[in-house]
């Protein structure tokens, strides 16, 4: 078994159950990428069994901190099947669920998505690439039903040194369309082109509550920002909103927008589909007056590392500059980021300045973030990528 020292002090993230060392901490030693190595403090105790990656700058991926257990076969199996009986034990329904997150389930690198009869596996570091076999395995021993496909094909690999793999994992194939039911709607969702692995899974809840909030409060005129393929027009409109605008820069998402508000049997002259950049959008609307009951703003990633962080900050305050002078009194905004370097307190604050430069005011009503599929662990902040406002304007 390959060894890995760390340097004096650097063995503290792993004594707190951090499954995460940098590239910087390591003092010497090494293996193969993927491989499993024995991860000790520089005066030889035992830390960790962990994923070795010699070009990623997280050069470590902990798999376990019990010096007795076995890295096989057996372990890797043994953590899918712990992880879809949690989903199971949550009363969660497996069609439409996140089975695997990552770290959150002590597989680092690894997600593993369900859209009706197609699971998605995203392997995302080296350790996992290594097992993938045996995840592939385990995965099909557990749920029969099921056909797999990989969409090993995020920017994050190509920090691992890995290569995008993309496709069928034999002897599964067929069509890569398949529809969903979520909170009652039927969708669409095209596993091999979709974003990710081809939906967004982790805003179930928030578009509960938004159909909840847009029905209970009587909202109307709805703008949905960033829409892709309408998950949250379609709680707009489960809602009773009489006129939702949907904007996006995709013409395919929106095409599967409007395929989406068909298949649930909506009136087609409630919605508008906009082919549009959303910046641009939102400041046309506001020199035409425009008013809206509700808004959100689900952007894309807009930090992807530390370095990006205030620029990011900046595009999140225009875009809700705008959809606070595009709300009317009363209004309801509901604003989010998925960049996991913008945390809580620093949404809140770009947020709360956004608010300022509008010359208005909102109490913030509820936050939300990813459901229950999504878990998150007290060892491991990082995962916490997604937060949201539900805010309504004074």
């Amino acid at each position: 078994m390959n060894i890995v020292r760390l340097h004096p002090g650097k063995e503290r993230s792993l004594l707190r159950r951090h499954p995460w060392v940098f590239a910087g901490s390591v003092a010497r030693g090494g293996a193969d990428s993927g491989d499993t190595v024995r991860v000790e403090a520089d005066d030889g105790r035992f830390l960790a069994w962990a994923a070795y990656s010699p070009r990623s700058q997280i050069r470590l991926r902990a798999w376990s901190f019990d010096p007795d257990q076995r890295i096989d076969a057996a372990f890797i199996a043994a953590r899918v099947d712990a992880a879809i009986d949690r989903r199971r034990a949550l009363g969660l329904d497996l069609g439409a669920c996140r089975l695997v997150h990552g770290e959150s389930d002590g597989l680092p690198g690894c997600i593993v998505d369900r859209y009706a009869d197609v699971v998605v596996l995203q392997s995302g570091s080296a350790g996992i690439d290594r097992w993938k076999p045996h995840i592939v395995a385990a995965l099909r021993a557990a749920l029969p039903e099921v056909r797999v496909y990989e969409r090993s094909d995020a920017a994050l690999r190509e920090r691992e040194g890995l290569r995008p793999a993309t496709g069928w994992i034999p002897p599964d194939g067929g069509d890569t369309a398949v529809e969903i039911v979520e909170n009652g709607l039927r969708l669409g969702v095209d596993v091999a082109t979709g974003h990710k692995t081809g939906f967004y899974l982790d805003q179930r809840d928030a578009r509960a509550r938004f159909a909840d909030v847009v029905r209970s409060q009587g909202l109307r005129r709805v703008l949905n920002c960033f829409c892709y393929t309408g998950g949250f027009s379609l709680a707009a409109l489960a809602g009773g909103a009489t006129e939702v605008v949907s904007v996006d820069s995709s013409g395919t998402a929106l095409d599967l927008a409007a395929m989406n508000v068909a298949r649930n049997g909506f009136d087609p002259a409630r919605t508008r589909f906009v082919d549009a950049d959303v910046n641009a959008t939102l400041r046309d609307l506001r020199a035409r007056g425009e008013r809206f009951d509700a808004i959100v703003l689900d952007p894309p990633k807009f930090a992807a590392s530390a370095q990006q962080v205030e620029r990011a900050a900046r595009a999140y305050k225009d875009i809700n500059r705008l959809a606070f002078h595009l709300l009317r009194p009363g209004g309801w905004l509901f604003t989010f980021s998925c960049s996991g370097g913008v945390g809580g307190e620093l949404f809140q604050k770009i947020v709360a300045g956004a608010a300022l430069d509008a010359q208005c005011d909102a109490q913030i009503v509820a936050r939300t973030g990813a459901g229950a599929d999504h878990p998150l662990t007290l060892h491991f902040p990082e995962g916490e990528y997604l937060k949201g406002l539900l805010l309504r304007k004074d």
